[in-house]
């Protein structure tokens, strides 16, 4: 089998799969409780918050764990507005982020926020000066992508969140950095954005966790009300088995993080050389993160290749798979033709991504793109 649909989902790491059956099976303690058993349950708990933190270039105390990036994304957005509403209503986005920032900033319009949605170039990359010239006093809230899920186009956060608290010293940075975290290299502590939010499946742990960072100082609201975990932000007994999961995965990634993103890059150039050597293929764009390719083949749709592909045992997506069936809103963005992003399909790699993959995935293309093109 040739999995290359990293994006939508990747294979848990064995040194996540042990933590997670660790505790289901043996230190499977309430954290809260205080008996024995559950101080254990707690201290792994901070253990996981460590690893994760360490990943981030974060305090572990301004990492708050969560069921995963969509909710990451819900509690910024709705969080910062809730905070913000009494300093302005002006927020700003771009026309080419998940549907997790998406729809909440569609929700937060029908609210009576005005929202700004920023459009890409041709690659769909949103540049740090088209963001400050849609700044004005009334901007509290800031929501761009690190890496776009389908693209693969790595925005300059960094320098974005300088000029959005340049020009608005109280609007709040949120980055959405499920596809950049363990990809990117960044640290939240210099990176400059207020709050960041990650997902555990997109790097080797389990479905069901991820994380948001809140930098130092941010009263953000709670999202949920209850017992008091996480430290009153965020209520409910944690999800400990996946937890530690999502930290075991952090700390196994994060020492070898350089040399991998080295070769899983050499991997994606090669499979833009192989594809684009593919007669029929193109290559709409070309982002700069090291495990997007974006091919399309015009005239074909992409769900005949994906069904060709598969039949090889060969893994790849339509864009985003949360998108199901919809045309790309993101494509659409970047202005391509209709009939190029019908035929689009994301390969997306891991650091466990080899070269025999790449030449497989070449080999399925080809005979893919010869057998659809024989039936149109």
């Amino acid at each position: 089998m040739t999995y290359l649909d990293n994006s939508a989902t990747t294979k848990p790491c064995p040194e996540a799969v042990a933590a997670i059956t660790e505790l289901l099976t043996e230190e499977w303690g309430n954290p809260s409780s205080q008996h024995e058993l559950g101080r254990r349950a707690a201290h792994r708990l901070e253990d996981a918050r460590r690893q994760a933190a360490a990943a981030l270039g974060a305090e572990p105390e301004r990492v708050f764990f969560t069921s995963g990036g969509t909710e990451a994304d819900n509690w910024a957005l709705f969080g910062a507005a809730r905070r913000m509403a009494k300093r302005g209503n002006h927020i700003i986005t771009t026309a080419v982020e998940h549907h997790a920032v998406l729809h909440p900033a569609r929700e937060l319009a029908r609210q009576g926020f005005d929202v700004t949605y920023l459009t890409p170039d041709g690659n769909g990359f949103v540049s740090a000066e088209k963001l400050a010239a849609a700044l004005t006093p009334d901007t509290i809230l800031v929501s761009v992508m690190m890496v776009n899920n389908e693209t693969g186009a790595v925005m300059p956060i960094a320098e974005m969140a300088r000029a959005t608290h340049r020009a608005c010293p109280d609007a709040i940075f949120h980055t959405d950095a499920v596809q950049g975290f363990l990809k990117i290299p960044f640290r939240a502590k210099s990176l400059g954005a207020d709050l960041i939010s990650v997902s555990g499946h997109k790097i080797h742990a389990s479905k069901g966790v991820g994380a948001l960072y809140v930098r130092p100082g941010l009263p953000l609201p709670p999202l949920l009300f209850g017992g008091g975990q996480e430290k009153d932000f965020r209520s409910g007994t944690e999800n400990l088995p996946a937890i530690c999961g999502f930290g075991a995965a952090c700390a196994a990634a994060y020492p070898t993080l350089r040399a991998d993103l080295a070769e899983m890059a050499r991997l994606r150039d090669l499979a833009r050389e192989r594809l684009a050597a593919v007669p029929g293929c193109v290559l709409p764009a070309r982002g700069d993160a090291p495990h997007i390719v974006l091919v399309s083949v015009p005239g074909v749709r992409s769900q005949g290749l994906i069904n060709c592909l598969q039949s090889e045992e060969v893994y790849v997506s339509a864009g985003s798979a949360c998108a199901k069936g919809r045309r790309s809103h993101v494509l659409t963005a970047m202005g391509l033709p209709n009939e190029t992003v019908d035929g689009a399909v994301r390969v997306s790699l891991s650091r466990f991504t080899t070269e025999a993959d790449i030449d497989r995935l070449a080999a399925a293309m080809a005979d893919a793109v010869r057998a659809l093109k024989r039936q149109a």
